[in-house]
């Protein structure tokens, strides 16, 4: 398993992925009540690297802006 660090953006007019400084900046159309926003950036992180969603997990800022992703290698 590998570590990445996530800025998120929950409530965005539209989505937007960018990597900046070692860190991938997700905006997400989703607000954050419900965990929607975190589905959606997880929905994101594995439709990027070509994984399912379950192999993708919170680690760590489930209700914070900057988060910490298990991604698989």
């Amino acid at each position: 398993m590998a570590y990445l660090k996530v800025i998120a953006t929950p409530g965005a007019r539209r989505e937007k992925v960018e990597e900046k400084a070692r860190a991938l900046h997700i905006a997400v159309k989703e607000p954050a009540e419900q965990n929607r926003a975190n589905m959606r950036v997880r929905e994101i992180v594995a439709a990027r690297l070509g994984v399912p969603v379950a192999q993708v997990k919170i680690i760590n800022g489930h209700h914070g802006h900057s988060k910490l992703l298990s991604v698989p290698d």
